[in-house]
């Protein structure tokens, strides 16, 4: 690989669990926020109550999410909060599409002349 070409062996890099569309919206939710209660993820998120808990519960394994289950009065509840370990996951992610796009921004114009696209 020249100098001028990009380098996108970084996309390969990338954390999967943070990268997949309903667990990032998780994630960024509660980077926002000290917690947030499952009816608040449903609802900023967009999710049906079984997506969230599938994911929900693959970023708690991960140990980016941690979850408090209890009861208010008679009524059950489950607070989400993002861990160190998540919030560390999610920006290591965002630096390195912050790269990989800046890498796309300075090599747009000659990488599509080479395609013959510009």
């Amino acid at each position: 690989m020249s100098p001028n070409e990009p380098d996108y062996t970084q996309l390969v890099e990338l954390d999967r669990l943070v990268h997949e569309p309903s667990r990032l919206a998780i994630l960024a939710t509660l980077a926002g926020c000290e917690s947030a209660d499952f009816q608040f993820l449903l609802n900023t998120t967009g999710l049906n109550k079984g997506n969230l808990s599938a994911h929900a519960i693959k970023l708690e394994q991960a140990g980016y999410v941690a979850v408090e289950k209890g009861y208010s009065g008679k009524l059950p509840y489950t607070l989400y909060k993002l861990t160190q370990m998540g919030r560390d996951a999610l920006d290591l992610y965002q630096a390195q599409l912050r790269q990989m796009l800046a890498q796309l921004d300075s090599s747009g114009p000659t990488l599509n002349a080479e395609l013959g696209m510009g």
